[in-house]
């Protein structure tokens, strides 16, 4: 098991790799930087393994695909995530496996909106949906995450173990936020300094495509995670709109005693129907979502475990080198 493995998803990253994994292995000589190519057509692999990576691979295209098989694949005490295009300075790396390591923290957010990122990013409309998707989020979940979709991040074994990647794409890091704060996470915000990219280098990011991604998958999560809460605001808006349109038809009925648009009628009371069926599709997929949650925490414990047991194996086996 690593002490501190550094985790780099890259797609054509060949003009910066070489000085991401430098720096990493300057910032942090006790961590082993892998550097997982997906796919690149420039050489990005050769260039970190000779830079001092260990290179492997991930043939499935997507960022969300590659964190997937880093977290499957690599065993460590903590683990930081960051990405190939020299955005993150790595001299800040400490800051965040010191709240892994010395404090508990489950995920270490590293806060670029608190800093230099309205100043160093030229793209407007990534700062825009930033902003909004941190406040979309907080506001929905109640949390204070102050960077969603920032890449880089620190996290402990027990999150890497026990996070399910549905995502596929730049999606993941909302994904992974919300996974957090769902389950009771320790979270902390450690804000860092942001660059944007070097002259040369493309963003992989579509400001369209994956911005519209990102919402859909807040909407999913939400369904998913707040599910009294998701089916709950259906069930008030059907109810609200047949309402709207059933009170001329009730009027007219008090005061002639006769009911003259029956297809208005009843179209309104299918859909209280559909309302009340919202309303209780919510009250028992909360109510199976609790019933995860209580699998879940049970599985923390197995996780803490295994970790222990780990790391127990490992001092014996290095007493028994050293008793050679």
């Amino acid at each position: 098991m690593d002490e501190i493995a550094v985790l780099i998803p890259c797609y054509n990253e060949s003009k910066t790799i070489e000085k991401v994994v430098k720096d990493f292995r300057s910032a942090l000589p006790q961590a082993v930087i892998y550097v997982y190519d997906n796919n690149s057509k420039d050489g990005t692999d050769e260039i970190a393994r000779k830079a001092g990576a260990v290179v492997r691979y991930e043939y499935q295209q997507g960022k969300g695909n590659v964190i997937r098989r880093m977290f499957r694949e690599i065993d460590a005490k903590c683990y930081i995530m960051t990405d190939g295009d020299d955005t993150y300075p790595a001299d800040e790396a400490g800051k965040l496996c010191e709240a892994v390591l010395e404090r508990g923290a489950d995920m270490v957010v590293g806060d670029r909106l608190s800093s230099s990122y309205f100043e160093e990013n030229k793209r407007p409309f990534h700062n825009l949906g930033n902003s909004l998707v941190r406040g979309a989020i907080n506001s929905m979940f109640k949390s204070d995450i102050r960077d969603i979709m920032t890449g880089y991040r620190a996290f402990s074994y027990q999150f890497v173990k026990s996070f399910p990647v549905l995502s596929k794409g730049f999606e993941i890091e909302t994904e992974m936020s919300i996974h957090a704060i769902d389950k009771n996470m320790r979270v902390e915000n450690v804000i860092i300094q942001y660059r944007d990219r070097p002259e040369g280098s493309e963003s992989k990011l579509n400001t369209y495509s994956d911005g519209f991604k990102v919402i859909m998958t807040i909407a999913k999560l939400y369904k998913n995670y707040k599910p009294m809460g998701f089916f709950t605001w259906i069930a008030v808006v059907l109810a609200l709109i047949s309402t709207i349109f059933l009170a001329p038809v009730m009027s007219e009925y008090f005061e002639t005693g006769l009911v003259e648009r029956f297809p208005t009628l009843i179209v309104c009371c299918f859909v209280y129907l559909a309302a009340m069926q919202s309303f209780f599709a919510g009250l028992m997929l909360s109510t199976m979502k609790q019933k995860n949650m209580q699998d879940y925490e049970m599985n923390l414990i197995f996780l803490d475990t295994e970790y222990k047991d780990k790391i127990k194996n490992e001092q014996r086996h290095t007493n028994e080198l050293r008793s050679l």
